[in-house]
């Protein structure tokens, strides 16, 4: 399934996660993370579930998916261990126009999650479109060996000398190539480090 990477501002739009176990428990805490609104809703949850939900901030319903839990929803995690529940609810949040990702079945939905290696502000995503998480993982584990905490740090210093360029409101093309110039650079530096080690 052809995709478009994204990366979405989480902070006050609302995520409901449908199920109560480790997968689900995994997507909480990647949207905790991101500063989402979290609703779950279970018949069971998972203990490390119980525990993050006592550290407030997240609303739970124990009992079974009801189509009114997507009311206001911006996105839908679905996470049960029934394939004929997923599919119901993946149904409806595509009927409603909110986004949903199916664990089970990712062509069910019309998003995925990609594994994510984070350094600093730095993101890198692997996505495989649901085909093959695992996979996945491991290429972004394999990137995780090239990309050190160093260039999270690089970024920093980036951000600092772009911003004084902002703050001059000196936006022009050249200052544009300058900071090209200098992400060149950084980046060529940090490449021979790794080479002297």
């Amino acid at each position: 399934m052809s995709q478009l990477p994204l990366n979405i501002d989480m902070r006050d739009k609302r995520a409901l996660i449908v199920g109560g176990g480790s997968v689900a428990c995994r997507k909480l805490k990647k949207l905790i993370a991101a500063g989402a609104d979290v609703r779950l809703v279970a018949p069971h949850m998972d203990p490390e579930i119980t525990a993050l939900l006592s550290t407030g901030g997240i609303t739970a319903r124990v009992g079974k998916y009801e189509s009114r839990d997507l009311d206001g929803v911006f996105l839908v995690v679905v996470a049960t261990d029934d394939r004929e529940v997923n599919q119901q609810i993946a149904l409806d949040a595509i009927e409603r126009r909110i986004l949903v990702t199916v664990a089970d079945a990712p062509d069910n939905g019309n998003c995925t999650f990609p594994a994510v290696l984070r350094r600093g502000d730095l993101e890198i995503s692997v996505s495989t479109g649901g085909r093959s998480p695992a996979f996945a993982s491991l290429v972004r584990d394999v990137v995780a060996g090239v990309i050190g905490e160093d260039y999270g740090v690089a970024l920093e210093r980036i951000a600092i000398e772009r911003e004084k360029l902002l703050t001059e409101r000196n936006g022009s093309t050249y200052n544009k190539k300058i900071m090209y110039s200098l992400a060149k650079q950084m980046i060529s530096e940090l490449e021979k480090h790794k080479e002297l080690l």
